[in-house]
């Protein structure tokens, strides 16, 4: 009989990421994981053992592991991300190595956290996928750089381009993101979270609030064009009584178990800046009466996190087109799951688990999914990185299986 290793976490051991992850753990019949803090891999302190396997969560939740990469005091500067890529790009590949020397397994690989980390490294990823995506003309690592208003102002020209989303490259909940519209006249506004302080600083604020001044939203342009942008076209949105609406989907080890309606009266329909959970039933009900499949729409989303093969886990944001025929892939987030009291979808093999309880079950059983590529993870037969095959008190558990079927844009 061979042992599981054990767990370990990277995250902050105070916040909810972690424990909602130890909840699922200890529901499994495991032991508790072992936290290790992301200060503690930035100050190079992060030790392993063998037989170790390695789960990185977000550092987001934890404020001196924010400060220690975005090199700011307060949390809610937008100004730093370039900076905060960088160091976390840096600590991953450093933290990969502690772990290998140690003869531990890192669970996911490091180098697409630097892909999802860059929007638009991530948009051309999944634009070669034949992932249906806004269009961009900062896709790539060769794109164009934008180097302020005036290059952005020349975006809005082109044709199609009027109503872009103008995104920090690294950046994540909508941190400073700014829905510009051009009218026909050449008037600009903009839409976003971001307020801009006496003194010129940025900062991210719980109020979404639109800019009518050409000259202000250029100033905000100007000021977040260091960290470096991402622009894409304004997809118009579904709706659902009278609201925007776009769906996260959670996709673990390849098939999609949890579904989100997220809705809106602004263009971010993030859930802390006023969005709110939408009618998931009407949804997919309005696809169907529009001739489409939600079959189709989660099989977007499956397509999507296929093209990170070396993340266990994402979240998918899933835009459908006004009219819930068509649908389009926002982004993909490395840390997608934190949506507290969802289960899984019907026929997912997800049925009655949290986001994390699936992740834990993907890691610790074998599932049963339509098949991928020899070795692939959660392809029938292959065992989860914690299974013990050898033992009989680890048995298979299959997942129905389900056709995905395609879309297109």
């Amino acid at each position: 009989m061979t042992e599981a290793p054990r767990l370990v976490v990277v995250g902050d051991p105070a916040g909810r990421r972690v424990a909602f992850f130890q909840d699922a753990v200890r529901a499994a019949g495991l032991p508790a994981a072992r936290v290790v803090s992301w200060p503690e891999v930035l100050r190079g302190r992060a030790r392993f053992a063998g037989g170790e396997a390695v789960r990185l969560d977000s550092p987001g939740e934890d404020p001196e592991a924010e400060r220690l990469l975005r090199g700011v005091d307060d949390p809610a500067r937008v100004e730093g991300s370039r900076l905060w890529y960088e160091r976390f790009t840096t600590a991953v590949a450093g933290l990969a190595g502690t772990v290998a020397e140690a003869g531990a397994r890192l669970l996911d690989d490091p180098a697409e956290l630097a892909v999802l980390f860059d929007k638009r490294l991530g948009h051309a990823r999944l634009r070669a996928a034949g992932v249906p995506v806004p269009e961009s003309p900062t896709s790539g690592a060769s794109a164009p750089v934008v180097r302020g208003w005036a290059d952005v102002r020349a975006i809005t020209g082109g044709p199609g381009m009027r109503r872009v989303f103008v995104k920090l490259a690294h950046g994540s909940s909508a941190s400073g993101v700014l829905a510009v519209e051009t009218n026909g006249a050449g008037r600009v506004q903009a839409t976003t979270s971001v307020e801009r302080g006496p003194d010129g600083r940025l900062f991210n604020s719980l109020r979404v609030r639109r800019y009518t001044r050409e000259a202000e939203v250029a100033a905000l342009v100007d000021a977040l064009a260091p960290d470096g942008l991402h622009v894409e076209r304004w997809l118009p949105k579904a709706t659902q009584e009278g609201r925007a609406a776009d769906l996260r989907v959670v996709v673990v080890d390849g098939r999609a178990t949890h579904a989100v309606l997220r809705t809106s009266r602004s263009p971010m329909t993030n859930l802390h800046l006023g969005g709110a959970r939408g009618d998931l039933a009407a949804a997919r009900a309005a696809i169907a009466a529009a001739g489409g499949r939600w079959e189709d729409a989660l099989g977007v989303c499956e397509r999507a996190a296929a093209a990170f093969p070396g993340r266990r886990c994402v979240g998918v944001d899933l835009l459908p087109a006004a009219g819930w025929r068509r649908f389009a892939v926002g982004e993909v987030n490395a840390f997608g799951d934190l949506l507290p009291r969802l289960t899984g979808l019907p026929g997912s093999g997800a049925e009655g688990l949290d986001t994390y309880a699936a992740q834990v079950a993907a890691l610790t059983r074998r599932v049963d999914t339509p098949p991928g590529p020899p070795g692939t993870p959660g392809t029938p037969g292959t065992p989860g990185p914690l299974d013990t095959p050898a033992s009989p008190a680890s048995p298979a558990s299959p997942a129905p299986p389900r056709t995905t079927g395609t879309s297109t844009p």
